[in-house]
């Protein structure tokens, strides 16, 4: 019974460690994302998502990271931790999603 409850606790950890790589990989990828489409849209000069000369590229990348930032936040939801991690470098991915 003892090694039954240590072998929850070694998987729980488990999880929670792969929950955090997980989400801090995926926050990379949104930072890539969001690269990316600065240079699209800089490279276009258009920024206005109404506007049909916004680069088609650059919309679906927006949906990618839109896609991504759900998935991360899902994550943390299930994990039941939703303080961490955020990524002191993704601060303004929620801006720039809204």
């Amino acid at each position: 019974m003892k090694q039954q409850r240590h072998l929850g606790i070694v998987t729980a950890t488990r999880e929670v460690t792969q929950a955090r790589a997980l989400i801090t990989d995926l926050y990379r990828l949104v930072d890539v994302l969001n690269v990316d489409i600065d240079f699209r849209e800089q490279e276009a000069g258009v920024t206005d998502l109404a506007r049909p000369e916004y680069p088609a590229v650059a919309r679906t990348m927006r949906a990618r990271r839109d896609n991504l930032l759900e998935t991360i936040s899902a994550l943390r939801q299930r994990a039941g931790h939703s303080e961490w991690p955020s990524s002191a470098g993704c601060a303004h991915i929620v801006e720039k999603a809204i």
